[in-house]
């Protein structure tokens, strides 16, 4: 799994390097897309079923817009923010990974929404080392958001990962109702796609007319950020994060 990680970082940088005003949400899927072809990697979000299959091999979503937005003809603007969420399959294992980026500079209040959602993402990772069950993790994670005034999003959350995009257990970012019976184990050989959203307002969303972008229902912005994260005896190994030996920088230069 740790290669298709790295090939979901190296699309991230690419795609990252390119996110500034005047720049089209396609042109940010295509820049990923070319990566998951150089590498012959399977684009997982690119046909997903739904009342219209899922057309791109990223979730480009922008300002209000939470997830599953859909690239296109939108153009960036100075002041915005844009997630970017992406993952594919490679040698028959999957990775996921989300980042939102300030288009230029923004507001305060934005900003302080991005680092409090990345803060987010990385205090679950600490903790998976530190705690029994993931419970622990949520009522934590949870706590930071709602600490800095900004709502979890309750109606998505993450998900085990392996072979398929979505694999059990559910990994909600908050104590949810379904945490009282369908609690776990953070046990070595666990794989978590581990994926704060964090709104700057109320926690509802609402579904556009796209089928597939998930807005904030009171328009106002939201964040969010992802990483595959393997529980291991040695502590949380993120799979979706930066090459580090020699081998991992090679494969990411390709």
């Amino acid at each position: 799994m740790r290669w298709a990680g790295l090939i979901v970082w190296r699309a991230h940088q690419e795609a990252a390097a390119l996110v500034a005003p005047g720049v089209k949400t396609a042109d940010l899927d295509a820049a990923v897309e070319a990566v998951f072809a150089r590498y012959r990697a399977e684009p997982l979000f690119k046909g997903v079923p739904g009342v219209v299959p899922f057309p791109a091999a990223t979730c480009v979503s922008v300002n209000e817009a939470v997830v599953h937005g859909i690239p296109g003809s939108r153009v960036l603007r100075a002041g915005d923010i844009v997630s970017i969420d992406t993952g594919c399959r490679f040698e028959g294992w999957c990775g996921d990974s989300a980042y939102t980026h300030a288009v230029g500079a923004i507001a305060p209040r934005w900003r302080q929404l991005l680092d409090v959602t990345r803060e987010t993402l990385e205090l679950s990772i600490r903790l998976l080392a530190v705690k029994q069950r993931w419970s622990e993790v949520a009522v934590e994670m949870a706590a930071k958001v709602r600490g800095a005034g900004f709502s979890v999003v309750e109606t998505f959350c993450g998900h085990g990962i392996g072979r398929g995009m979505h694999e059990e257990p559910q990994v909600p970012n908050h104590v949810a109702e379904s945490l009282k019976t369908k609690d776990f184990l953070l046990s070595p050989g666990l794989v978590l796609a581990i994926e704060p959203m964090v709104n700057m307002g109320g926690k509802r969303v609402r579904c556009l007319s796209d089928h597939w972008t998930q807005v904030a229902a009171d328009g106002l912005p939201s964040a969010h950020f992802e990483h595959t994260v393997a529980v291991t005896e040695r502590g949380p190994w993120v799979l979706t994060g930066p090459p580090i030996t020699p081998e991992e920088v090679a494969f990411c230069q390709r």
